[in-house]
């Protein structure tokens, strides 16, 4: 029977779902087709096979040649499939043992000289040969994002002949080295921003619970200069959060940074960036900025200046930390657990309430420029913060980051023992660990009363609270923490 299959995966958004290469040699005139709802680049390989092939030594087999790509109805793209085509046309010549493949999956693209070049979005698949117990043979280069599972079983190839001989127990193919973090020290230090304190309170607290933050200010005041040393003080990603990010980055084809691959992404768009530069698309899907910053931060400076639109698609993602992608003809479901912190000034010359009283805008004016920012989404930001010009004068150089990300760490440490960080508290979480004596909850009912707070604004304070509390050490939520929880939410766009 002159059949041969071989295992592999396909890429759809981050996830890698197995697919059958069967090749069947049949007589006739010499043919060579693929099926299997390939596109352009897959319909290619097969002059790509039968060159490598060729300039490799190995015998073209002069057949009609059939490649099915299996299921059929799963959309197939890039070079990814050439090596595990080139090893199929291999096994049902004969030319490599059948029974072999079985224990393998293999990727890789292929030079018409028979070298393997590297692939897109390799670690989603590395992740799920893990899972179904198979070894996965990649290209050389593709070793440094090999190297980031470590208990992967990955060998790594340089040129076709290398997996045959390999599959002929003829020599033994390399393994990656495994990815050491060597540390945060390139991050920008909070050390850096004098004075501003209210504001450098808000950005621990932010760190300490995963909170969103708006940072509210004149030009020149230090907005930007925060949120960039937000990374900073974030604890570093847990293994399986940093594989998480780094699939994403895998599948947008950035460069992974193996000395750095734990430390929380800090993305930054420009305020021109499309819907779909946000939060993904494409006819093939593609991650946008909200999943490139999955277990990290979202900046956006300029926030008024986003088209409506595209800041209203942050919504769905804010709540349930996903995006789904739909298109014609596929789905694809990325990640998008971030943590947005925004910048805005306060008016269109951004000097409105400066004691210099260089702001000429109409009470007006200032009213559609904040009406730029709808409700529903500020109702999503936990903490919004003023963010005054004052003096530098006699100012004493702030606290560096190291001793604020220690106390942010302890305070992470007590809220990973109750099972998650307070930002991602649903409703069972919020009745558990955020109870309020009386003298506090008549409070609460007086501020929501007040202030005319939603429902999702009134469970979003609690969760401040509580991480106040965390920081404070206290296994209650005491008055003084739910005061200044409390003042978080008092700046609106009336004021």
């Amino acid at each position: 029977m002159r059949l041969g299959t071989v295992h592999t995966r396909a890429a759809i958004g981050i996830e890698a779902p197995p697919v059958q290469v069967e090749v069947h040699l049949a007589g006739g005139l010499p043919q060579f087709s693929i099926v299997g709802l390939p596109e352009t680049a897959v319909r290619e390989s097969k002059d790509r096979v039968k060159a490598a092939l060729a300039n490799t030594g190995f015998t073209v087999p002069s057949y009609r040649v059939t490649v099915s790509l299996a299921p059929a109805d799963l959309p197939k793209e890039g070079g990814r499939f050439d090596l595990p085509i080139a090893l199929g046309v291999l096994a049902a010549a004969g030319q490599i043992p059948r029974q072999a493949l079985e224990r393998w999956e293999f990727l890789g693209e292929l030079s018409l000289a028979g070298e393997l070049r590297p692939v897109r979005g390799c670690l989603p698949a590395i992740l799920k040969a893990r899972q179904a117990g198979r070894c996965l043979v990649l290209p050389a280069d593709n070793a440094a994002e090999a190297g980031l599972v470590s208990d992967a079983d990955v060998l790594l190839a340089g040129h076709l002949s290398e997996v045959v001989s390999a599959l002929n127990d003829q020599v033994e193919l390399a393994r990656p080295e495994p990815t050491r973090q060597t540390g945060s020290q390139d991050l920008l230090d909070l050390a850096d921003v004098i004075g501003q304190q209210r504001a450098r309170r808000a950005l621990e607290i932010c760190a300490a619970g995963g909170h969103n933050l708006l940072l509210i200010g004149p030009p020149g005041t230090g907005k930007t200069l925060l949120a960039s040393r937000l990374p900073g003080i974030l604890p570093d990603m847990s293994e399986d959060e940093a594989l998480e990010a780094a699939a994403v980055a895998s599948v947008s084809g950035l460069r992974l940074e193996p000395s750095s691959w734990k430390t929380r992404r800090f993305r930054c768009p420009h305020h021109t960036a499309s819907g779909v530069a946000l939060v993904g698309g494409g006819s093939r899907p593609r991650p946008g900025e909200i999943s490139l910053a999955h277990n990290g931060v979202l900046f956006l400076d300029e926030l008024p200046e986003f088209s409506r639109h595209v800041l209203e698609v942050l919504r769905e993602p804010l709540e349930s930390g996903r995006i789904m992608i739909s298109r014609a003809a596929i789905q694809a479901e990325f990640p998008a657990r971030f943590q947005l912190v925004a910048a805005m000034n306060p008016c269109p010359c951004g000097y409105d309430g400066d004691p210099s009283g260089r702001c000429d805008c109409t009470p007006d004016q200032i009213r559609r420029y904040r009406d730029r920012i709808s409700g529903p989404l500020l109702d999503r930001i936990d903490l919004h913060v003023e963010v005054p010009r004052q003096s530098l004068n006699g100012q004493e150089p702030g606290e560096p980051s190291q001793p604020v990300r220690e106390r942010v760490m302890a305070a992470r440490l007590r809220q990973h023992k109750r099972g998650t960080i307070n930002a991602h508290l649903d409703l069972a979480g919020i009745r558990s660990h955020c109870q309020l004596p009386r003298r506090e909850q008549k409070l609460m009912e007086s501020a929501c009363e007040r202030l005319q707070l939603s429902g999702r604004a009134h469970h979003r304070i609690l969760k401040v609270a509580r991480t106040i509390a965390d920081l404070d050490g206290a296994e209650t939520i005491g008055m003084a923490h739910l005061t200044e929880a409390i003042g978080y939410r008092q700046l609106d766009r009336g004021t």
